[in-house]
Formats: C-alpha cells, sequence, structure tokens
C-alpha cells in the first residue's frame, strides 16, 4: 500500500491510461479523485476499483470555472491532493490546411487548456500537502508527438509540445523554489486505447481508417502504460517514456536534429505511392 494516505487527481479516467492509473492508484492505497466527462465510462472505471477508494466526478476539462471548484470539493471532501494526473486529451488526424477551426479549438481546449487548468487548479494543494521526505507528485501526459511531430497530427503535436513545455518549465521552478513537488512528463507512443475511436478527421477523411491505423500502431496495454507512469514518477524521471515506439521517436531528434522531419516526409511520400 505505497500510496497509502495520497489523495491522487486523475483526470479522463473514464477509460484507457485514466482509468489503468486510477485503478493502480486505489490498489495500491491511495484515495483516488477520478473525472470524465464520460459518465457511463466513469462508472465502469469505479466499479472496477476497490470499494471505498474512488470518489468520481463529472468535469469537463476545458471549463476553468468547472475545475476550480473541482479542486475546492476534493480539498473539501477528501483533503489536500498530493498526487495530479493531468491524463485527459483527444486527438485531430487532419492536414493543417484542411482541419476546422472548430476541431482546433476542440482539441486544444482540452489538450492544452485542461492541462493548464488542472495544474494552476490543483498546485496550491500539491504545495501544501508535499514535504521534502514525502513530496507531492504532478504528472502531465504529453506524448511522443510531443517530442517529434508527424504528418496529419500537427495540431495534436502542437498541444503535446505545449504540454511539454509548461511541464519542464515548473518542473525547474518547483526545484528552484524548493517545493515539495515533484514534475513529470509523460511521452506515451500509441497505447491501446479507445483512444482513436474518439479522434476527429477532416472533412473528407475516413474515419475508421484512421482508427484502424491507430489501432495496428498501439503496442503497449493501458495497464503497463499506468504502471511505467508511477515507476517512472517513483523514480523522479523527468521525463516518462512509454512504449518501444517512444523510446524510437524519442532518440529520433538526438540523432538526426531537425533532419528527422524530411526523413518522415519521404518515408510518408513512399507509402503513399504504393
Amino acid at each position: 500500500m505505497k500510496y497509502q494516505g495520497h489523495v491522487a487527481v486523475v483526470t479522463g479516467a473514464g477509460s484507457g491510461i485514466g482509468r489503468a492509473l486510477t485503478l493502480a492508484l486505489a490498489r495500491d492505497g491511495a484515495h483516488v479523485a477520478a473525472s470524465d466527462i464520460d459518465a457511463r465510462g466513469l462508472a465502469e472505471t469505479r466499479e472496477a476499483c476497490p470499494a471505498g477508494r474512488v470518489s468520481t466526478y463529472a468535469l469537463d476539462v476545458t471549463d476553468r470555472a468547472a475545475v476550480l471548484a473541482h479542486a475546492d470539493q476534493v480539498r473539501g471532501e477528501l483533503g489536500p491532493a498530493s498526487m495530479l494526473f493531468n491524463n485527459a486529451g483527444v486527438d485531430l488526424f487532419a492536414g493543417v490546411a484542411d482541419m476546422s477551426w472548430k476541431d482546433l479549438d476542440w482539441l486544444i481546449g482540452i489538450n492544452i487548456g485542461g492541462v493548464l487548468n488542472g495544474t494552476k487548479a490543483f498546485l496550491p494543494q500539491l504545495i501544501e500537502a508535499g514535504s521534502p521526505r514525502r513530496p507531492s507528485r504532478l504528472v502531465n501526459l504529453s506524448s511522443a508527438f510531443g517530442l517529434i511531430a508527424v504528418p496529419y497530427q500537427g495540431a495534436y503535436s502542437m498541444s503535446k509540445f505545449a504540454v511539454r513545455g509548461l511541464t519542464e518549465a515548473l518542473r525547474q521552478e518547483m526545484i528552484m523554489e524548493s517545493r515539495p513537488v515533484t514534475v513529470h512528463c509523460v511521452h506515451p507512443g500509441v497505447v491501446k486505447t479507445n483512444f482513436g475511436a474518439n479522434m476527429r478527421t477532416a472533412d473528407g477523411e475516413d474515419p475508421e481508417m484512421a482508427t484502424k491505423m491507430f489501432d495496428r500502431a498501439a503496442l503497449t496495454s493501458a495497464t503497463k502504460a499506468a504502471r511505467l507512469i508511477l515507476r517512472g514518477a517513483d523514480k523522479n524521471r523527468a521525463r516518462i517514456l512509454i512504449g518501444a515506439d517512444g523510446r524510437v521517436m524519442a532518440a529520433m531528434p538526438r540523432l538526426l536534429g531537425a533532419g528527422y522531419s524530411g526523413l518522415l516526409a519521404r518515408a510518408g511520400k513512399l507509402a503513399d505511392s504504393r
């Protein structure tokens, strides 16, 4: 029960990595404040967890006032949060020229706004609850596409690069200010979840084909991803890479510099010509 006494906040807990994190934290003794906009998925997550270890909350992470109120509610009901996992996220498969403003705003609101809202709302509690011997933990979910950009994932990559920038800056600030909070940025490759099924596409793109491409590329289970995230936070790793594909994508800019983008573009053009 290594997380006994912790109050852990998990967004996007209704499925995928969020559900797996909630289950792992609850099994290891934490009381989890699990939130999602999907009420049915959230109820299924609660049913899968040990009784009395999870409190569920309907939450739209793009609604700043709602996230701030959620933070107050968690503090009032469970005590100050000592672990935060900003996990909620969405994807958009579309070229920059073809993506709609509506879809772009939707993605930015969740992937950037949701992480920023959660971070700002809960950071005071994390600082309060932490101590030098038992620091609080703030974990933001970026992506391997927050380390490299790929065609038709421009909006998604932009959002995940933004999460990486926010998280890495905050980690430095917590160290410089001697705050009892460790900060971690997670970069998964493609994980086996329903993420692809919820992906939006540009007009003219085949949503089913995009989902099939995502499912074929998925190499890591959500359960394994959650285990690696928690292990990485336990070891105070600044950057937590998930999956062989995540490690390969992390290596590409180190080995090739900016030249990786030309290599990917040529590979994509070759694949399209077949």
